[in-house]
Order: structure tokens, then C-alpha cells, then sequence
């Protein structure tokens, strides 16, 4: 018998032998190891180490079969059937683990929002962007690993990538900017969705979107305004809403004529407050006595409502019944006047 064909007898029976120890090993994660995992993971209270254990079962067994593959395949020659037969195997491996690792990563992200609340690291909010950044992460690695497996010299890319990375960054600086503009609003948390913010103290309206290049605020007539991230960012944000409650204080000035009774007046303006819709008596309201004007005395009334968005009605609720009091109680809203005296007309006799 040819020498050629006893080494490729023995090449067949070790491959044979190893595929089976691959297919053994297999089987005993299978049917052994992993079984024994959903026993441990079942006496936890939590159903989140069920899934895992789940997901990451066949992901395992069949990278037990690509290694066992691998093995059977190292009696090839150096050469480029060995080099491309081992990297398809790779790839197939990496690519299996980085989708492991995503979904996993992105399912504990999700319980880790979902216990910690408005306190932890990851939120509700933020949960987007810390997906978003373990999901580059997950397959900036498998890309990395896939350039190894193929013997691709990565200094070279990452040389390349930085050049391009220098004039992309020259090119889109706007784009930049909102960009991480976003990344600080989502990650400082000024305000969220369905806060009531001022903007400058110009554009104020109900947040509808948090988004990683702008924000939209839906305004008091129904129109909305997209807002870049980077102007919100250098802008003062007055947050309507960012109290411990929803509830925020009106103030409504008043002005009386100077001789008028000031705790006649006091009384007067605590009675126009109850029974207005969206206004509320606790906190009570409040009467303070401001400034010795210069036509009258100056009053401001201070009651609380409910919701910012209610804030306009009330006040328009509230300023006409004050008017009204006062009118029928006889009490003087002065206003600016100007008494002229002329001396002579002019060419009048003496």
C-alpha cells in the first residue's frame, strides 16, 4: 500500500476520533452542564439568570462543535486551505459570541434601569444611549478579533481610522456638538419628557423628545420647535416641572389707590382664590405687601396650580375676578394720569 494512503487512513481516523471527542463534549454540556445551571439559576428569586442561562446555551454547544472542527483540522498542511478554513470557523465564533454579548448586555441594561429607577447609573431615560454604547462597544471587539483571525495588521486601520476620524471631526463639528450636547442631556437629566421648560426665557413648552441631535417642545399653541442640543446646552433652562411635585406658584400683581384699607384689601384678595378651577388652597395662597409705588400700592397675590400647563387659564381666571372684587367693593385701581394747568392762552388779554 502507498505510503500517501496509510498517512491519509491515519489523517481520516484521527479526525474521525476528535470529531467524536467534539461531539461527546457537546453532549455532556448539553445534557449535563447546562442542566445544572437551570437548577442553580432557578432557587434565585430573579428571572433574569434564567434567560441567560438560556440564551448562552447554544451559543456554547456550538462553539464547542467549531473548536472541535478547528482541531480536526490542524492535520492540513500550513497553507491557505488550513489559514482559510480555520478563519471561516473564527468568524463564525465571533460573530456568535458579539450577538450573545449584545443581547445579554442589552437585558441586563434593562433590569439594571428598571431596579435603580431615577437614582442609578442606567435609567429609563439614558437606557437608549447605554445600549447604544455597549452595542459599539460588543462589535468594535468582534471587529477587532475578526482582523486578528485573518492575520489583518490593525495599526495600520487604526492609523487610518484616526486621519479620517480627525476630518470627519473638522467636517461635522456642528453635528458633533449636538451630538454630545445630547449625550450630557441625557446623562445629566435637566428635564425629561413631559416637563414643562423656558428656554432663555423665550420658547417654553411640553418636552415631547429627547433625542441625540435635538429636542422637540410642543408650545401653548400647538406648534412644535426643535431645538438643537447644543443651544439647549449653553442656554438656561428653566424646568417648570423639576420640583418634587407637578404643582407650580402663580403671582399676580396688584396695585390700589394710596388710602385704601390694606387688610380690607388682604381679605379681599384671598376670597377671589377658591373655587377656580386648577388653582389649589394647599399650600394656602399668599398676600404679600410689596412697594410704596409711585401711583398706588403695590399687592401680589401667590397661589399654587396644579400643573404648569394649567397656568395661563388661571391666571386670566384669577386677574378677572380681582378686577371684579375690587370694582364692586368700590376699592381704586389707580392707573397713570397727568393733570395740565395752563397759565394764559396765548394773546389773551391781561
Amino acid at each position: 500500500m502507498p505510503e500517501w494512503i496509510e498517512n491519509l487512513d491515519s489523517r481520516v481516523t484521527v479526525t474521525i476520533i476528535r470529531l467524536g471527542l467534539t461531539l461527546a463534549v457537546a453532549l455532556l454540556v448539553r445534557l449535563v452542564v447546562f442542566p445544572l445551571l437551570v437548577r442553580l439559576s432557578r432557587r434565585s428569586e430573579t428571572l433574569l439568570d434564567d434567560v441567560i442561562v438560556e440564551k448562552l446555551r447554544g451559543p456554547s454547544i456550538l462553539s464547542v462543535v467549531l473548536a472541535g472542527a478547528a482541531w480536526s483540522l490542524l492535520w492540513i498542511q500550513e497553507g491557505a486551505v488550513r489559514f482559510a478554513a480555520i478563519g471561516v470557523l473564527k468568524t463564525l465564533g465571533i460573530f456568535i459570541w458579539a450577538a450573545v454579548l449584545a443581547t445579554i448586555g442589552t437585558m441586563l441594561l434593562k433590569a439594571a434601569s428598571r431596579r435603580d429607577g431615577e437614582s442609578g447609573v442606567v435609567q429609563t431615560k439614558t437606557l437608549p444611549l447605554m445600549i447604544m454604547i455597549w452595542k459599539i462597544l460588543a462589535y468594535g471587539a468582534a471587529f477587532y478579533f475578526l482582523l486578528s483571525a485573518w492575520h489583518i495588521d490593525v495599526t495600520t486601520w487604526l492609523a487610518s481610522a484616526g486621519v479620517v476620524g480627525i476630518a470627519v471631526g473638522f467636517a461635522a463639528k456642528d453635528t458633533l456638538a449636538n451630538l454630545f450636547a445630547g449625550v450630557f442631556i441625557l446623562a445629566d437629566a435637566p428635564f425629561k419628557i413631559g416637563d414643562y421648560i423656558v428656554i432663555d426665557n423665550v420658547t417654553r413648552g411640553e418636552v415631547t423628545d429627547i433625542g441625540l441631535r435635538s429636542s422637540r417642545l410642543l408650545t401653548r399653541d400647538d406648534v412644535e420647535v426643535t431645538v438643537p442640543n447644543a443651544i439647549i446646552g449653553n442656554a438656561k433652562i428653566i424646568n417648570e416641572t423639576g420640583g418634587p411635585d407637578d404643582k407650580m406658584r402663580i403671582r399676580i400683581p396688584v396695585s390700589v389707590a394710596y388710602g385704601s384699607d390694606i387688610d380690607q384689601v388682604r381679605d379681599l384678595l384671598l376670597g377671589c382664590c377658591p373655587d377656580i378651577p386648577h388653582l389649589i388652597m394647599d399650600p394656602e395662597p399668599r398676600i404679600r405687601f410689596r412697594l410704596l409705588g409711585a401711583s398706588g400700592l403695590e399687592f401680589e397675590l401667590m397661589a399654587w396650580v396644579e400643573e404648569p400647563v394649567f397656568r395661563g387659564r388661571v391666571i386670566d381666571a384669577l386677574t378677572e375676578r380681582v378686577y371684579k372684587t375690587l370694582l364692586a367693593e368700590n376699592v381704586e385701581i389707580p392707573f397713570p394720569k397727568q393733570d395740565v394747568y395752563v397759565r394764559g392762552m396765548p394773546g389773551a388779554a391781561d
